[in-house]
């Protein structure tokens, strides 16, 4: 047994892994710096108000996210931590970078022969404007620095001429022109959406490979507003292509730089090439959860190797998996008063003894009685595997009709797009290779 110190030095994120890790009986403390979210996984998690004092007691020391407060930051704190002698799951001031600044992501990918998509960075509102107007076509809009975390700012355009880019982005000038330091564009590109994601000890990848599907948008059928994440499927596979002519080229380039800890890549593919989107240099929130669902292996000791340098031994569901993220109002928005009245405090009740398949996000225990915590309304994350992705969302969605909330709402189109045709025209492209 080891002594695990997990920290969220922004938005509480990891509950759900330190409580697994609890359950597997390592000692565990959990350190919040946000005030909103000191309650969550209360009742779950020891916790702890002083991560630092806790540093010479900790085997391994888990940072969830890259963000500290409103600054990137997470990565350079690894990087001294490693460097006192401490085993550390986290980045580096430049794996960091790859997320906060999406220019410097793609001049990496570049460096190192991955093959990029068209993109621009841009200061100025009217610079991006005109750009669009001289080399009219479908873009992407992605904001650069912390107001990246507003996702409804990530805006697909439709139009050819890119006409609904320019309106957008006019729109964003009056609204956010005050926070939004910068911004990319990104040529649209058709095809299959898919993320590459492997787990990093400091020298090179574990194997299995983790491939995973993402769904942002509210509602069933990709559409409404964005969102952090509505639900994933996945599955596992070993080193194909896609995973040789992504991550694959920058294995080398991880290792120089000592990360530890889980990175993917999001990409678009076709028959005609592979073009990566965006980095994740961290845990993906729900891909994590649903990723220790599929361990079959211990988690804990997974990750006290990780740390070490040392090549886990990690051992997955063979199959497929999916994870759906339960919500309550006013989420994806902010709005203190509908929350007040709809979400607080909501008890979480189940109509079966079970717990299988079921996860924390902002949730707490009180007396046995779970319940809703924090301010964001994402109280649970819900799983279920299978042979095949039906079988694993036949899973996923039994477990959830076995909870009461109130005011609960869910994508119950999780994975659909595997069934309805991704699987076989990634399988028929080539890509993918089998998976186990």
């Amino acid at each position: 047994m080891a002594n695990f110190l997990f920290c969220s030095l922004d938005a509480a994120l990891i509950g759900d892994i330190a409580w697994q890790v609890t359950e597997e009986g390592h000692d565990v403390r959990y350190y919040i710096e946000a005030d909103s979210d000191q309650e969550i996984a209360d009742g779950f998690i020891p916790k702890t108000d002083d991560w630092r004092g806790d540093l010479d007691w900790a085997d391994v020391v888990i940072f969830d996210d890259i963000w500290v407060g409103s600054d990137i930051g997470t990565g350079e704190i690894a990087q001294e931590l490693r460097a006192e002698g401490h085993a550390v799951v986290g980045g580096t001031p430049n794996t960091d970078t790859l997320e906060e600044d999406r220019g410097y992501a793609m001049e990496v990918l570049k460096d190192h022969g991955v093959n990029t998509i068209e993109h621009h960075v841009f200061e100025d509102f009217d610079a991006g404007i005109q750009h669009v107007k001289e080399n009219p076509a479908p873009y992407v809009i992605k904001p650069l620095g912390e107001v990246q975390n507003v996702k409804r700012l990530l805006y697909v355009g439709n139009e050819d001429d890119g006409s609904d880019i320019v309106d957008v982005l006019k729109a964003y000038k009056k609204a956010w022109g005050h926070r939004m330091k910068g911004f990319q564009l990104q040529r649209k590109v058709e095809g299959v959406e898919i993320a590459v994601c492997g787990f990093f000890n400091g020298e090179s990848f574990v194997e299995p490979i983790n491939f995973n599907f993402e769904h942002k948008k509210l509602f069933p059928g990709n559409i409404g507003p964005s969102t952090g994440e509505m639900g994933t499927s996945m599955f596992w596979a070993g080193r194909n292509e896609l995973f040789a002519e992504t991550l694959g080229k920058v294995e080398g380039w991880l290792a120089d730089e000592g990360y530890v800890g889980s990175i993917d890549i999001n990409c678009i593919v076709n028959e005609d090439g592979i073009y990566p989107l965006e980095f994740t240099p961290r845990f993906g929130y729900p891909t994590i959860t649903l990723q220790e669902e599929s361990f079959e292996s211990e988690t804990g000791q997974f990750f006290l190797d990780l740390a070490n340098g040392r090549d886990p031994e990690l051992a997955v569901h063979r199959g497929y998996q999916v994870a759906v993220r339960v919500v309550l109002p006013p989420f994806p928005f902010d709005d203190e008063e509908t929350y007040d009245e709809n979400s607080r405090n909501a008890a979480v009740v189940f109509e079966s003894d079970s717990r299988d398949g079921i996860h924390i996000e902002d949730a707490k225990r009180v007396d046995g009685q779970w319940r809703v915590a924090g301010e964001s309304g994402m109280p649970l994350v819900v799983t279920g595997k299978g042979e095949t992705m039906q079988g694993a969302r036949e899973q996923a969605y039994e477990r959830i009709d076995d909870i009461l909330i109130p005011n609960r709402y869910y994508r119950d189109d999780i994975g659909e797009r595997w069934i309805d045709g991704d699987g076989d025209r990634l399988q028929a492209w080539g890509y993918l290779g089998p998976t186990l």
